[in-house]
């Protein structure tokens, strides 16, 4: 019988922590292990406390490595040792939930340790949940396009931001698409940065319709980068910065910077290259904290588009109906007008 592995015991944050299995392989494309995984959230420490640090995360579990079966972890196990932080948050469906927050490395190494490979994040700080401090543009790629263009309508999502004087940063979503984000100042709840999310996505597809849809039904959008406004609704999370997808390739949801965003190569920016490319270029996005931005320009554009006449757009099905609110209506059970 083969003898059992030893633990990778790694210093962090003040605390030792224990990666077990650390050779079991992750990631089979490189053979990557379980232990890779860890080193790369340390080596790249600093990035990824800047944009994760005491944000409470929604941990998904992949006990076999990417491609095995996965699930998620909603509420941390009693079990869990008496230094970890949590925070009381909610899921779409109100769920209660008692999150991680990643305080330090160290609870975020806890969790890699339980076969979470990447987090997705709430857009809130534990320390202040009850305002949203970031806006977040999903760039959702739908059947028949290209990630040309997605990356022409990042370029759409800049151009609006700019003339509306707001400083955006983008990233990859270590998939297929891109999130562009804004950092908020705390003054905002979810429903008004939904509501500009909402207006950000009508607005560019009047620009372009050929290119961007904010329509919610699928049927609706065409082949068309989408841009879902939801990502933004009360409660949801999204794929966190410098996270790892759990795909063979290990890859990354990478900040960069815009000059790179006709050149980017998703499936290069992997555990085994970010580190390399920080370390030599710096964090994209290490200023973004330092600026925090009003919403109220955007906000203007949905009293702009409420003077037109428009209703909110529609809602996931798992919110209750909302003030102006037009009927959920599933577009294959629509009626066919009568004479």
């Amino acid at each position: 019988m083969a003898a059992k592995e030893e633990p990778l015991y790694i210093e962090v944050a003040g605390r030792e922590v224990a990666i077990t299995s650390p050779s079991k392989v992750f990631f089979p494309a490189r053979h990557e292990t379980k232990g890779d995984l860890a080193r790369y959230y340390v080596a790249n420490a600093d990035a990824v406390m800047r944009q994760m640090g005491d944000r409470p995360v929604l941990m998904q579990r992949f006990p076999e490595g990417a491609g095995g079966s996965s699930f998620f972890q909603k509420r941390i196990p009693n079990s869990a040792p008496d230094w970890l932080q949590t925070e009381e948050m909610f899921t779409p469906n109100g769920t209660q939930s008692r999150a991680l927050v990643i305080a330090d490395l160290a609870h975020l190494l806890w969790a890699v340790n339980l076969g979470c490979i990447g987090f997705h994040s709430w857009p809130v700080k534990a320390s202040d949940p009850a305002h949203t401090d970031e806006l977040r543009i999903d760039l959702d790629p739908q059947p028949g396009t290209t990630f040309a263009m997605a990356q022409e309508a990042a370029a759409e999502v800049r151009r609006l931001f700019d003339e509306e004087g707001i400083t955006a940063y983008i990233k990859t979503s270590g998939s297929r698409g891109l999130h562009v984000y804004v950092r908020l100042l705390p003054q905002w709840d979810s429903y008004a940065t939904r509501s500009a999310a909402v207006a950000v996505a009508r607005e560019l597809e009047r620009r372009r319709p050929d290119l961007i849809t904010a329509q919610w039904w699928k049927v609706d959008r065409g082949e068309r980068i989408f841009i879902d406004y939801n990502q933004n609704a009360p409660h949801k999370t999204v794929f966190a910065p410098w996270s790892v997808r759990a795909f063979d390739l290990a890859t990354v949801s990478c900040p960069f910077e815009w000059d790179e965003l006709a050149t980017i190569n998703p499936l290069e920016r992997t555990i085994a290259t970010v580190p390399a490319i920080v370390a030599e270029r710096g964090d994209p996005w290490a200023s973004m904290a330092e600026r925090p931005q009003s919403l109220e320009p955007l906000l203007d554009m949905v009293q702009a588009d409420q003077e037109r006449g428009l209703q909110d757009a529609p809602w996931p099905p798992v919110y209750p109906k909302m003030p102006n609110e037009p009927p959920r209506v599933d577009p294959k059970r629509r009626k066919a007008p009568t004479d």
